[in-house]
């Protein structure tokens, strides 16, 4: 049976479609996967119709939940015109609808051809964009944790890059094949990054506890 609305976290989330112009290496999607940790099969036989995705929203009673997500196996935003057909449907029909949110890669506007922010006023609440980086080029960080380690030693960088390139690896591996979290991955990344820092910091300093000392008359 496909999957239209599934519940994670007190939220409602909902699957309209399985089409994407993205390939993020950290899509279960790409790896497999028919679901994940949200629900058993997120793939969709056939876009379900407006009407056949406001019945199954309203069949999972939306106002008990904290939140209502357009998200799912897919870019929500090629089915824009269907998602605010949805919106404005449940408002009129689900007292005490809870936020919406649509959760998105930020490419609305290209794949619509056409600014679609003033569409989203007073429609949706929240826009998360999936970024798959903290810094422009994606290796900002990383570069000034090499550059630290490796004390700015061209031939300890590229050994270090390995390293860190393994790790990174690794953490993907965990959170595709076991549907770990993200940031569990991240976590476990950042607590073996810290206590590498920390190693390097303690073995080439030394912390010196300086008391207060008083003279002794003669």
């Amino acid at each position: 049976m496909e999957t239209i609305s599934y519940e994670y976290e007190g939220a409602l989330y909902v699957n309209l479609t399985n089409r994407c112009d993205c390939a993020c290496v950290f899509c279960l999607r790409h790896n497999g996967h028919k679901g994940s940790i949200y629900a058993d099969d997120l793939w969709l036989e056939h876009e379900p119709t407006r009407e056949e995705a406001l019945a199954d929203i309203i069949a999972h009673h939306p106002e008990h939940y904290r939140e209502l997500v357009f998200c799912g196996f897919g870019e929500p935003t090629y089915r824009l015109a269907d998602l605010l057909w949805l919106v404005d449907r449940l408002r009129e029909q689900v007292k005490d609808l809870p936020p919406v949110r649509i959760n998105t890669n930020g490419h609305a506007n290209l794949i619509q051809g056409r600014d679609v922010i003033p569409d989203l006023k007073g429609r949706i609440d929240t826009l998360s964009i999936s970024l798959n980086a903290n810094t422009a080029g994606g290796v900002g960080f990383t570069a000034i944790t090499v550059a630290w380690l490796a004390q700015l030693n061209p031939f300890a960088m590229v050994g270090i890059s390995v390293l860190l390139a393994v790790l990174d690896k690794g953490a993907d591996t965990l959170q595709t094949q076991l549907a770990v979290p993200a940031s569990i991955s991240d976590i476990i990344t950042g607590i073996f990054l810290f206590c590498m820092l920390g190693c390097e910091f303690f073995i080439n300093y030394r912390l010196i506890f300086r008391g207060s000392h008083k003279e002794v008359a003669k």
